[in-house]
């Protein structure tokens, strides 16, 4: 063993950087190594899609997180994890170097979904700064970009394309833009909004394959139909990286499972953000990929790791901006399920999603402001609670 740390922290997202920070505020004198695969240190994953193409003056610079400045940690780069020693509480990593830990943060995130496209540095799996980068290269001059995926990703980035000067066509499976998720009323909202920002919507499409030769990318839609693009972006959500938990016997279901005080099943190991299977205090067990988490969940699981009792009891929400329509929600947005759509008039909309057991998630189309009486509507409401409008 070559070094030994009080705190490792795998994974080099926003999650390690709340956490790195929350330990060191906590305990300022002990020691922190955060091991990250990326080649940039921790940065605000979401304005890769939004803030970084419509802010001009809004810079990768101020979009830096400043996590070793502000957490005293050592942070190596390109750099993974490859095994876990519980017992010798050691992490190896790929350079061959053996490290020592007291606490272990897995926050190892998730790997984007891929399709049957060939290995081109003109196809994009839209995940990380040096995606941002590249996209940028690829975009502007009235070049065509196919984006893939019509849910927040994909949205966000043909979104930003399009503002761009980058002609784009958004391919998705529904045939209206966000119809799995939105109800009707304010799905129409949205497809008309893309559609009047000149974005081709290839509804109700899937991409079966893809070729690359010099003059571009040619995809194949599920009806046989091509679709040619100077580039091309996948936007299709992520699996969870809990192959290495998985590997060293901690408990995974389609995350790493931890308790309400996010540790696994190992009481030195712990695991937060993308990866983390968690008991919501409203919600019940989920996973959940969005900032408001991986923000939380880093602070906590980090004055957790430093010796704070407290439990993990936020219920994160998230959020969306394409062009002129912000949306939050909390909970499942899910139109499988029975919604009720409260209009306010002015393009402000709330939508209550119904279950079982109750609400089981609330849409906040563009309405600011009403996140926590979200929660209280989703944590109070029962399957006889039927005058939902005017609840927020």
């Amino acid at each position: 063993m070559s070094t030994s740390y009080d705190h490792v922290i795998v994974g080099g997202g926003m999650t390690a950087d709340a956490a790195a920070k929350a330990i060191h505020e906590t305990t300022p004198d002990a020691t922190i190594l955060i091991i990250s695969a990326d080649v940039d240190a921790p940065y605000t994953r979401p304005a890769l899609s939004k803030k970084l193409w419509i802010d001009p003056d809004y810079t990768e610079s101020d979009n830096d997180l400043g996590t070793v400045a502000e957490s005293g940690a050592d942070l190596r780069l390109r750099t993974l994890v490859e095994s876990i020693d519980r017992d010798a509480r050691t992490v190896t990593t790929s350079d061959g170097d053996t490290v020592g830990y007291g606490r272990l943060l897995l926050a190892t995130g998730g790997s984007p979904t891929a399709l049957d496209l060939p290995d081109d540095d003109r196809v994009l799996y839209f995940r990380t700064a040096a995606d941002y980068r590249r996209l940028r290269e690829l975009a502007g001059s009235g070049r065509h970009v196919a984006v893939v995926g019509g849910s927040y990703i994909g949205t966000e980035i043909a979104a930003a394309l399009a503002q761009n000067d980058t002609r784009v066509t958004l391919v998705f499976p529904d045939d209206v833009l966000g119809a799995s998720l939105l109800p009707a009323p304010i799905a129409s909202v949205l497809d008309r909004t893309f559609e009047e920002a000149r974005v081709e919507l290839a509804r109700g499409r899937r991409v079966e394959s893809g070729t690359a030769d010099d003059s571009g990318l040619h995809l194949v839609l599920d009806d046989g139909s091509a679709l040619d693009a100077d580039a091309v972006v996948v936007g299709l959500g992520i699996s969870p990286d809990d192959g290495l938990a998985s590997d060293a016997g901690l408990d995974v279901d389609d995350g790493i499972v931890v308790d309400e005080t996010l540790r696994t099943s190992d009481p030195l190991v712990f695991a937060a953000g993308d990866v983390a299977s968690y008991p919501d205090a409203i919600l019940g067990r989920r996973r959940v990929e969005h900032v408001d988490n991986a923000k939380s969940q880093g602070a906590a699981v980090g004055r957790i790791m430093a010796g704070s009792d407290e439990v993990y009891d936020h219920t994160p929400y998230y959020y969306s901006k394409v062009f002129d329509i912000s949306y939050e929600a909390v909970g499942t947005l899910d139109t499988s399920l029975e919604t009720v759509l409260d209009d306010k008039g002015e393009g402000r909309a709330v939508a209550y999603y119904l279950g079982d057991e109750g609400v089981e998630g609330v849409l906040l189309w563009n309405v600011e402001g009403a996140r926590d009486a979200a929660r209280e509507v989703v944590r109070d409401c029962t399957p006889g609670d039927v005058e939902l409008a005017g609840r927020i």
